[in-house]
């Protein structure tokens, strides 16, 4: 190992309990070891997939929160006998690996339950929400502790809960807290204070109108998460460990407004001032570790962020709360091993909470440990299959049913959470492959194809591999990107994979020899039939030929791919405008809120001009022609235009009973279609 990887691998404490290295895998929706959004039970996929993470050398495993009532049928989990019986036999398998495991408790999401259509139904049609209450109750799912607007969908407001319900719930963490310690579980962490989740809407002030006791003063406001720790020490004793997931600021402007890295604002919810002080009463009322992260839902990027957000975007503000503490304080959000190594070494951070990367790459502690660094999988922050609640202007959460259902997925891995869907079987019968294609979709597709015994051939017309995703990796805060580019490569190479470069295939005709062909070929931008539309420039000109521009560029388009080329652009000093078709930036499903708000509250910090509802109607050498939404056109000087309306699939060749369509070449997706399609084709080749 690297020294200055040494620190990660040392033994630290919380209360009496001990941990065997500072690396914990942070909960995550979908990891719940008693199911997500469906009632509880032990989850045979979670509970393999934490198994093999503890197996990996994870430290300390924290599951996916689950709340103390059924998000679905109500019942409370403490009346789940059978499930602690079955968890009590779990942690005697799970013990051997050596690392300890913790139970996320969460009292509920409150205004920040990402509600969709359907859930909106339920709300403002009273009927309706009663007769689906037995199932599920979500008028009591999204109370909180004041009428305030649902983050997904302003609209409809949160009802206050009453003092029985939050009492109810007290008792309820108690009991479920006793009856996990007693099937043999390390300890419990309580969420959140953190993330303006339910106990964190009762602790800021903006989001808290209360006049009883949970409610005006700080310690009112605090009452409810102390009340918590106080029960579950009460019922199980004090050396019983208890951690706080714990959002040390905010950094929220208002409903639906968060603050950028850089932005001077004014915190609407809870600034260091106010932390410096919180962390201290908590701890002193029991709490026996800090889980901490920044942001809300609202300024969703800082506790899930995209790539655009900087590595180690909490880490300043975890040292520094960790000053008005004695317990021990844990830091995520894009963390890097290297700078946590060094931080824990210098005193200033006990541990540090890696979440995604334990989805992309299960054995990536194992390559740091045994100097193959080289080896580990990058997680690219695109949240595409682990977190892809999405939404954009006039919309509550648009995720598919599907995604809702099963969160944790990773775009990059597809066996991750779906073992039982996606497995390497080994072929009885091997067979010579041809890929038409280099990019994602093709080296995935030979790489699949050699872990399970047949004979791929990549034919790909340019003089490298990467395909499309060489112009999406090309931009500046795309590191992540290129790191994978770059693990393929090293993993082609390292398989003896045969590609035949400057070798373009035009018909699958041509091709003899082969039991099957796979086409994955990509796309190409889309075109208009406007005037002056051949003046504008593609991305890959823009992003990888490096063509040059003048001060303004304007981009025709607002999807993520325009608007991410338009933030590199503007970090370079360039004047950016957006024309849009649509009523917002990024209006599409699956691209997480995380991200899209990012850009959008970034664009709209720096006054990015952004035209909405609008489209051009014709491009010239010195401007363009915009049609608004009230039908009137106007001129807009600039020095170049940017194609970002899209793009259209490039098959080669039709489909056959042995020919294979993967990736854009397909239908227009994003890394997880093309690498999931990958695996449905060569799973049955």
């Amino acid at each position: 190992m690297d020294k200055k990887y040494e620190p990660l691998f040392t033994p630290w404490k919380i209360g009496n309990v001990e941990i065997k290295n500072r690396i914990v895998q942070c909960s995550m929706g979908g990891t719940s070891l008693f199911g997500w959004m469906e009632p509880s039970h032990l989850d045979k996929e979670a509970a393999k997939h934490l198994l093999n993470r503890a197996q990996n050398n994870v430290g300390l495993i924290l599951p996916g929160m689950q709340c103390v009532r059924d998000l679905m049928g109500g019942r409370w989990l403490y009346q789940n006998k059978k499930m602690f019986r079955d968890l009590e036999e779990y942690m005697k398998e799970f013990h051997k690996t050596g690392a300890k495991l913790f139970i996320q408790l969460a009292a509920g999401m409150g205004r920040s339950m990402a509600i969709n259509d359907l859930m909106v139904k339920m709300l403002t049609n009273k009927t309706f929400g009663k007769i689906a209450k037995p199932i599920v109750d979500i008028d009591y799912i999204t109370a909180s502790a004041s009428a305030t607007p649902n983050r997904w969908y302003d609209e409809v407001s949160s009802r206050p809960m009453t003092i029985a319900e939050i009492q109810e719930q007290v008792e309820a963490f108690a009991k479920t807290s006793k009856m996990l310690m007693d099937a043999g579980v390390d300890g419990v962490e309580i969420h959140a204070v953190h993330e303006g989740y339910l106990l964190d809407q009762f602790t800021i002030a903006n989001m808290n109108y209360r006049t009883d006791q949970y409610g005006g003063s700080f310690e009112n406001r605090f009452r409810f998460p102390v009340e918590i720790v106080q029960a579950i020490k009460k019922a199980c004793g004090k050396d019983f460990p208890v951690s706080l997931r714990y959002s040390v600021v905010s950094k929220t402007k208002g409903w639906g407004k968060g603050a950028v890295p850089g932005e001077e604002f004014e915190e609407f919810g809870r600034d260091m001032e106010e932390s410096e002080r919180a962390v201290k009463y908590l701890g002193d009322a029991g709490y026996d570790m800090f889980n901490c992260d920044n942001g809300t839902y609202d300024a969703w990027y800082w506790a899930h962020p995209p790539q655009y957000m900087p590595d180690n975007c909490n880490l300043d503000d975890v040292i520094h709360i960790r000053k008005f503490t004695d317990k021990p304080c844990v830091c995520a959000g894009r963390m890097d091993p290297v700078k946590a190594a060094e931080v824990i070494a210098e005193g200033k951070l006990d541990a540090v909470a890696f979440a995604r990367q334990n989805l992309v790459d299960p054995e990536w502690i194992n390559k740091l440990i045994d100097g193959r660094v080289e080896e580990i999988k990058p997680c690219i922050r695109c949240h595409n299959g682990c977190f892809n609640m999405a939404k954009y202007k006039g919309t509550s959460n648009v995720q598919s049913l599907g995604d809702s259902m099963h969160l944790a997925r990773c775009a990059l891995t597809p066996p991750t959470m779906q073992s039982n869907r996606y497995k390497i079987v080994p072929t009885k019968r091997p067979k010579k492959v041809a890929i038409i294609g280099g990019g994602i979709g093709g080296m995935e597709s030979a790489l699949m194809l050699k872990k399970r015994g047949h004979i791929p051939t990549i034919f790909e017309k340019t003089d490298q591999l990467g395909g499309l995703f060489v112009t999406a990796s090309a931009m500046s805060f795309k590191e992540h990107d290129k790191e994978l580019i770059a693990w393929y490569k090293r993993e082609i190479d390292v398989q003896n994979i045969d590609v035949r470069f400057n070798t373009e295939v035009n018909d699958v005709g041509t091709l003899r020899g082969y039991d099957a062909i796979i086409v994955a070929t990509g796309s190409v931008p889309r075109t208009m039939p406007l005037p002056g539309f051949e003046k504008t420039m593609s991305f890959k000109e823009l992003l990888v030929d490096k063509k040059e521009t003048g001060d303004t560029v304007v981009f025709f388009g607002g999807g993520q791919s325009s608007c991410e080329a338009a933030y590199e652009l503007m970090l370079q000093g360039k004047k950016v405008v957006i024309v849009e078709y649509a009523e917002d930036l990024i209006a599409a499903q699956a691209t997480s809120l995380a991200n899209t708000s990012f850009l959008r509250d970034m664009f709209d910090y720096k006054k990015v001009p952004v035209y909405l509802k609008s489209t051009i109607t014709a491009i010239r050498d010195d401007g363009v022609t915009i049609k608004g939404p009230d039908g009137k056109t106007f001129d807009l000087a600039c020095d170049n235009v940017v194609n970002g309306i899209g793009f259209v699939p490039t098959p080669v060749g039709p489909k056959g009973r042995n020919v294979h369509l993967v990736g854009d070449c397909l239908a227009i997706g994003n890394l997880r279609t093309v690498i999931w399609r990958a695996w449905d084709v060569c799973m049955k080749i």
